[in-house]
């Protein structure tokens, strides 16, 4: 199974190294490396995160790390990182649909 990042997610995760480096680059780039670690845990096993409770489709799901969503989409061979944010934010679901063509 191969791990994918849209355009989208790889963008969120500039942002988010961005804003954390405000006040600390070291923990910024350790903070995005601990996110692309985690996404790459779900490989060995795709279904371990939920459904997106918004979405409520059963390919689209989620797994969470400290206060931030990694959305992604099971796919037959691949699984596809569609975004990354912060979870007190309301999802964008037009950046999913997007992604998920």
């Amino acid at each position: 199974m191969k791990l994918l990042w849209t355009k989208e997610a790889l963008l969120r995760l500039e942002e988010i190294e961005e804003f954390i480096s405000r006040d600390n680059p070291s923990v910024a780039t350790e903070f995005v490396d601990k996110l692309i670690s985690v996404a790459e845990t779900i490989i060995h096993n795709p279904k371990i995160g939920r459904i997106v409770p918004e979405l409520s489709l059963e390919n689209i799901r989620e797994i969470l790390h400290k206060n931030y969503r990694i959305v992604y989409l099971v796919k037959k061979n691949s699984i596809d990182i569609l975004t990354v944010y912060e979870g007190h934010q309301l999802l964008k679901e037009e950046e999913i649909i997007k992604n998920k063509n």
